[in-house]
């Protein structure tokens, strides 16, 4: 597990998802003042990570559109620790083993879908960015913060006019 966290007790952290080869400037806007940002896969382009470097250290996962080479080094899953609270990250939180214990995470963040969504299931914040990339399906263009204090993580889904 990787801990992260501008303070031992809180952090903000940008959250994005399905990007598929779009960096949008109306993305790097909404997620100014992170500590760190969490791509959810689907990135699309190598230039997609780097620009969110500048932002904030990136942490992401491979989604089922990422297959170039470049791609092969990012882990389909990780976990964080963040300000006391441990976040599991994947592409398709339909694969979420089964056998997993998920009260033990603060959240758990993943995308694929292209619709964002955040729900609490005993005591696990499960947290859907929506796509930050081509406004597909006729849904917006989202990104999501999570706010972490002492352990506790809370959610917000940023809408993105484009």
């Amino acid at each position: 597990m990787t801990p992260l966290s501008a303070s031992p007790n809180q952090s903000r952290i940008g959250v994005v998802s399905d990007t598929h080869g779009w960096l949008r400037p109306e993305v790097l806007r909404a997620l100014h003042g992170v500590d760190i940002v969490i791509h959810a896969g689907d990135i699309g382009a190598q230039d997609v990570v780097q620009g969110l470097e500048t932002i904030a250290p990136v942490r992401a996962v491979r989604g089922n559109t990422d297959c170039d080479p470049w791609t092969a080094s990012l882990p389909a899953s990780l976990e964080l620790e963040v300000a006391g609270a441990r976040i599991l990250v994947l592409h398709d939180v339909n694969r979420l083993p089964g056998s997993l214990g998920r009260d033990r995470y603060g959240a758990i963040v993943s995308g694929h879908t292209h619709v964002a969504a955040q729900v609490e299931r005993d005591g696990t914040l499960y947290f859907n960015p929506g796509a930050a990339g081509p406004a597909r399906f006729g849904r917006p263009v989202s990104v999501g913060i999570l706010e972490v204090c002492n352990g506790v993580v809370s959610g917000e889904i940023v809408v993105i006019e484009a």
